[in-house]
């Protein structure tokens, strides 16, 4: 399964975010049934970013996120979420 959380993000906190993002991948790494992730900036709007990551499984997408590190190290990214579902199936990985 693969995660999508887009984020609306103003210019001066864009300066930052990459940091801010590569943090919470690496926390995001140390957990069981993470693939690997990205973060990318959209084409047509530089206020909207996009984290996206692959997982095992839905279960461990979720653990993964209510891992202590991982709320610490994604306070500083989520706090410029759009709210709206995530988690996805991934239809080529049978899901």
């Amino acid at each position: 399964m693969f995660a999508v959380t887009r984020l609306r993000v103003t210019e001066a906190d864009g300066g930052v975010l990459p940091a801010q993002a590569r943090a919470l991948l690496a926390a995001l790494a140390g957990r069981p049934g993470y693939v690997d992730g990205r973060l990318g900036r959209c084409a047509d709007d530089p206020g909207l970013w996009a984290l996206v990551t692959r997982w095992d499984g839905v279960g461990a997408y979720r653990r993964a996120l209510s891992a202590a590190d991982v709320k610490i190290a994604g306070a500083p990214v989520w706090v410029h979420a759009v709210d709206e579902p995530s988690a996805y199936l991934d239809l080529d990985e049978g899901g």
